[in-house]
């Protein structure tokens, strides 16, 4: 598993282990730095993803739910600004995906305070209003700086947005919401990741923008994991 310092994911918590000395730390950064230009060099490795460093297989592969078609998974959470970044990639991409892929929006909740905005993304679903409230939400976080602490700041930024605020008041709360709040905390886990975004392919791999080499590359390996998947489930 790569460890939990990226600068393109939005971290769950701070890490406990043992701290290494500076020098070794910087050493380390070194000699990975050189390893992977000289890995990405080679004419054999820069057409065939490596896996292990572009990309890791999930210990136990997870259930999908697109049937005949490759399920790409991204966890996400509003407040990230490496997920915020990164939509406007994901949504040039759903115009020209590949046919047999399927594309899953799925809110990570790696500890209590992103159960919050879970329960935002899955009162969006409940109600039908994910393809209307979706990323006008994430704008209001990144481009706005509103803080949403509270279902009524959420209900009042719904009035803004010309919706009655009443159904999601109703929902916010609902055995539905919790249902679907308490299987995305259970899944965050089982997809083995500690930040955001983390896209999951087919349940079985998982790769994230700074693995990739940046938001374009990792559009073009999320391509090719969805079609080494479909291969392996016809093969």
């Amino acid at each position: 598993m790569a460890a939990s310092t990226d600068s393109e994911n939005c971290l769950a918590h701070v890490s406990t282990e043992k701290s290494i000395p500076p020098e070794e730390t910087l050493m380390n950064k070194v000699l990975s730095t050189l390893s992977l230009v000289f890995i990405l060099s080679l004419p054999s490795v820069a057409q065939e993803y490596q896996q292990d460093v572009n990309f890791f297989e999930l210990q136990v592969a997870q259930p999908v739910h697109t049937g005949d078609k490759i399920e790409v998974l991204e966890l996400f959470w509003y407040r990230c600004p490496h997920c915020y970044a990164l939509e406007s990639y994901l949504n040039k991409w759903l115009k020209n995906k590949p046919d047999f892929v399927e594309f899953v929006r799925f809110p990570a909740v790696l500890n209590r305070s992103w159960a919050f905005d879970a329960r935002v993304y899955y009162t969006f679903v409940a109600l039908g209003l994910v393809d209307r409230l979706h990323e006008p939400y994430f704008e209001a976080i990144h481009e706005e700086k509103k803080q949403f602490r509270s279902l009524e700041q959420v209900a009042d930024w719904v009035a803004e947005q010309g919706l009655d605020p009443q159904p999601i008041l109703d929902t916010f709360n609902s055995f539905g919401v919790d249902s679907m709040v308490a299987h995305a905390a259970d899944m965050s886990g089982r997809y083995e990741t500690d930040g955001v975004p983390t896209i999951i392919i087919d349940g079985k791999y998982r790769t994230k923008v700074s693995w990739a080499g940046g938001h374009n590359e990792l559009i073009d390996l999320m391509n090719y994991l969805a079609q080494r998947a479909q291969t392996e489930r016809t093969n």
